[in-house]
């Protein structure tokens, strides 16, 4: 496949999925098992279809990053936020697999330490931006301080804020210096992506299932993540609003279909692909009097050895 048509194809996969105008979003609108035009029998056509596709993404992606690499001047921010077994790893780990790792570094975000609580809350992940040149991937990141944080406030009990902060507007102010943040970033010549991925209640189940049933997945489960099961509405309703006051040109999200994990990966892919065509990386040009420079470096070194 030549690389114009790949291009044009990365970017018909990626635009069903890109939100950009929050105030009609809608999370009921997007189906967690939705496959485009791929048929849903992982055993047909549909994903070896997809597999083929991935393979040549992958590579493409290579070649995109390897330019952005080269030319040093812009960088990538790629979020990734979904309820637990949402997919988050799997998709960073073969999406991201085959990609230069001096140019890309992926930071997971557990709970806060007790340092870090002290911490305003965009600073540990404003410690871990990449540079320029490279892409940082964020498995989690500041959006859970409008998630987990707001579906558990009690939390904020233990962020040593002042109390006249704490009111039912600090949501919307949380919002507000997000956007402030990534309008910034934009500024300084970092793109930014998010990606939410989109279970459903039931192949979350499954995929718990599998992490008790299967021994060598045993050490990805633990009680919390029934726990957090229990709130699965709240934790819906507070997405869906985290990508209604977040969404925008400079700083898209993607809601992508996440019950399988197949078409997933080769989404995040695709969009990777169009965000780095729109970023437009160049090799750095080197004009004759530069190249002469070099071979005169070259020669002469060659002539010192001797």
């Amino acid at each position: 496949m030549k690389l114009e048509r790949m291009l044009e194809k990365a970017r018909a996969l990626a635009g069903p999925f890109r939100v950009t105008d929050g105030e009609s979003f809608r999370l009921r609108d997007y189906n967690s098992d939705y496959t485009l035009n791929f048929k849903k029998n992982e055993r047909k056509s549909g994903k070896r279809k997809a597999a083929k596709l991935l393979k040549l993404a992958l590579r493409m992606m290579r070649e995109q990053h390897e330019k952005l690499y080269a030319e040093g001047k812009q960088g990538l921010v790629i979020i990734f936020q979904a309820l637990d077994a949402g997919g988050k790893d799997s998709a960073i780990k073969h999406v991201m697999s085959g990609v230069n790792p001096q140019g890309c570094q992926v930071h997971p975000f557990k709970a806060p330490s007790a340092e870090e609580l002290g911490w305003d809350f965009l600073r540990r992940c404003a410690m871990h931006l990449p540079k320029r040149g490279q892409i940082g991937i964020f498995n989690r990141s500041y959006y859970e301080e409008t998630l987990v944080v707001r579906v558990h406030p009690e939390i904020l009990a233990g962020q040593k804020l002042p109390a006249s902060v704490i009111s039912n507007k600090i949501w919307k102010q949380r919002f507000q210096d997000i956007r402030a943040f990534e309008r910034y970033l934009t500024h300084q010549g970092f793109t930014v992506i998010k990606f939410f991925l989109n279970v459903s209640k039931k192949e979350q189940k499954r995929r718990f299932l599998d992490r008790i049933e299967i021994p060598k997945k045993n050490w990805k489960f633990s009680a919390s993540d029934i726990h957090e099961r229990c709130f699965w509405n709240k934790y819906q309703k507070s997405f869906e609003d985290m990508i209604r006051h977040t969404a925008h040109k400079r700083a898209p999200w993607y809601v992508v279909p996440a019950d399988r994990k197949w078409f997933t990966r080769l989404i995040v892919a695709s969009v990777i692909i169009d965000t780095l065509r729109r970023m437009n990386p160049e090799y750095p040009e080197v004009d004759a009097k530069g190249r002469k420079a070099l071979l005169a470096a070259f020669h002469g070194d060659g002539r010192k050895k001797k």
